[in-house]
């Protein structure tokens, strides 16, 4: 299923640079329109009904802002896009559906994406991310629904979700910490367990770390922006993934 996308930006280059970072790492993503303006962005939004708008903020006249509260309701998904991340928090008190700073990364880009495919459905993007079994464990009437395949070096290991601490990058692999202090190395890149875990209990923090929202005890800014577990692990938080992390923080 191809996901249709407008994107708004009043710079030209800004617009194209998106486009091709989209036809290069998200061909899922196919883009039906752009347009330099709010009021234009609206007439596009008319005919083409897209799946979801890639919005840049400050635009000379009508922000982006102002055109996501003069959409008819329910709102189009939204990924924001702009150069000034003092208006994260704010995108998200927006009800966006994520937030990109400029220059994009092409892998927060992608992690964006799949937050949107998630969001609309794509029965293609589970399936190209994970096997039968992982399959199986997503599906909520299923007993193994509360665990997680861990593909590793010998086979696969499965983890109980609330044993789990957090996930931890390392080149092409993926380090998984548990309460017991043990760790399991899988195989997997960390973006296929972000994309296959419940985005409600486990958020990506850092290009590096994923952590389980259960164990979060507390966020120190002293410590450097670490996100505080049970355990006592700090672990980083990047300023791009903040203003997200304390939207969520808040609403507890």
């Amino acid at each position: 299923m191809a996901m249709r996308a407008l994107i708004v930006d009043d710079e030209a280059d800004a617009r194209d640079n998106l486009r091709l970072m989209l036809e290069e790492h998200c061909p899922e993503v196919t883009v039906v329109g752009m347009a330099a303006s709010a009021e234009a962005a609206r007439d596009l939004i008319a005919t083409e009904d897209p799946d979801a708008l890639f919005l840049d903020i400050k635009m000379p006249g009508e922000d982006g802002f102002s055109l996501l509260r003069s959409l008819p309701l329910p709102h189009i998904p939204v990924i924001f896009t702009t150069a000034y991340d003092e208006y994260a928090l704010r995108a998200f008190k927006e009800n966006a559906l994520d937030y990109l700073e400029k220059p994009i990364d092409p892998e927060e880009l992608e992690r964006a994406v799949g937050k949107l495919a998630r969001l609309l459905g794509d029965p293609g993007e589970m399936m190209r991310r994970g096997d039968s079994l992982q399959s199986l464990m997503s599906d909520p009437a299923s007993p193994l629904s509360t665990r997680m395949a861990v593909p590793s070096r010998d086979g696969l290991v499965l983890l109980r979700h609330e044993d789990i601490l957090y996930l931890e990058a390392s080149d092409s692999y993926t380090v998984v910490h548990v309460k017991d202090g043990k760790r399991t190395i899988s195989s997997k890149h960390i973006r296929v367990f972000e994309t296959n875990l419940d985005p409600k209990k486990f958020f990506r923090v850092h290009k590096s770390y994923i952590i389980n929202l259960e164990h979060l005890r507390s966020f120190s800014r002293s410590e450097g922006n670490m996100a505080v577990l049970d355990n006592g692990a700090l672990v980083p938080v990047s300023r791009r993934r903040l203003p997200e992390l304390l939207a969520m923080i808040n609403t507890f």
